[in-house]
């Protein structure tokens, strides 16, 4: 039987500077799309899965090239709502070696910053579902924004829909007069499954490794030292099942460290880790992840070594690519996690 997934949140029009230029240097910028919550539509649909991504978009030419763009990856867009005045926008600068990348947000007064409860028919797209996800992005946008998310989260749980949400702290964003502190434990405590870096459980619920830093770990991060991270977060949201932390050791720009932990009745599995030397575009790495993730627990019901290895994987293959969404498929993440990291020319 398929499955059927559904996610909410902004996609947003992408401007970034070509090759590694600067804002200041740049005289043009290439245009893509891509939201936390419509880049892992994108991965899921990739793998055969199939998928709906919820949002409200303005009536106008950029939102139309937008969801042309979602369509072509095979994303369903029929529960998508209109209203409001525009779609919005990232500047992205890419970083190199020493240099971090940049992004700058246009996206006040967006179409979903407008959003209110009540707007979306939960019910009617739950209906044959079998999971939700969201992110912290959406409801870091507006009261209204975090008020639909919540509902979203009710009736998914009423509905018997698992629930999954990628913790994504973005201190940027945060601008409506609430914190992240506040808003989100009422909307995680609905989550069957929760994803967070690092850095994602200490900046949102003060929760963290001892004596772990992660600006001074050189690249090499101890993924065992995140399992009371996990037992943390499982204690303040009962109703989680799995806790996944991914684990980025950052080298310089384009060279990363990366694996991932997965805690579960009570054990800890960790990934294969993967020395990223040549990083093409690392934006989407974590949605690219958390689409493995979902395809992953779906597909392996009872292996979630092997939902984590694909996840893994799958973000490794992310990294090498350009824009947002991650375009690859099944069989090449399964080559990769088979221990293929060659590269060699297929033919």
């Amino acid at each position: 039987m398929s499955k059927r997934v559904v996610t909410f949140g902004e996609i947003m029009l992408r401007l970034a500077t070509p090759e590694y230029l600067r804002f200041s240097q740049t005289s043009s910028l290439t245009a893509t799309f891509g939201g936390g919550e419509a880049n892992v539509a994108v991965s899921l649909a990739n793998y055969g899965i199939k998928v709906d991504f919820v949002s409200r978009l303005p009536l106008n030419d950029m939102a139309t090239s937008c969801v042309m763009n979602l369509r072509k990856y095979g994303v369903g867009t029929d529960h998508l709502i209109y209203g409001g005045e525009r779609l919005g926008i990232y500047f992205l600068e890419t970083g190199a070696v020493a240099r971090p990348s940049k992004v700058i947000y246009d996206r006040a007064h967006s179409s979903i910053a407008e959003i209110q409860p009540g707007m979306i028919d939960w019910r009617k797209i739950f209906k044959g579902a079998d999971w939700f996800h969201w992110t912290g992005i959406t409801p870091a946008i507006s009261q209204g924004a975090a008020d639909a998310c919540l509902e979203a989260i009710q009736i998914a749980n009423e509905m018997g829909v698992t629930v999954s949400t990628d913790l994504n702290f973005r201190k940027n964003l945060w601008k409506y007069g609430k914190s992240a502190s506040e808003v989100m434990p009422k909307l995680v405590a609905g989550c069957d499954v929760i994803l967070g870096n690092e850095e994602d459980a200490e900046k949102v619920f003060g929760i963290k490794p001892e004596g772990f830093e992660v600006a001074h770990t050189g690249g090499e991060v101890n993924a065992a030292e995140f399992e009371s991270v996990c037992k943390q977060l499982m204690a303040k949201f009962p109703r989680a099942k799995k806790v996944i932390i991914t684990l980025r050791g950052s080298i310089n720009a384009n060279h990363n460290t990366w694996r991932g932990c997965l805690y579960s009745d009570g054990s800890l599995k960790i990934s294969k880790a993967y020395d990223i030397t040549h990083i093409v575009d690392r934006v989407g790495g974590g949605d690219s992840f958390m689409g493995g993730l979902i395809y992953g627990l779906l597909t392996y019901k009872e292996d979630d070594q092997k939902a984590l290895e694909f996840a893994v994987a799958a973000s490794c293959l992310k990294h090498t690519i350009y824009g947002d969404f991650n375009m690859v498929s099944v069989a090449e993440v399964e080559k990769l996690m088979g221990g293929d990291a060659s590269g060699r020319v297929s033919r």
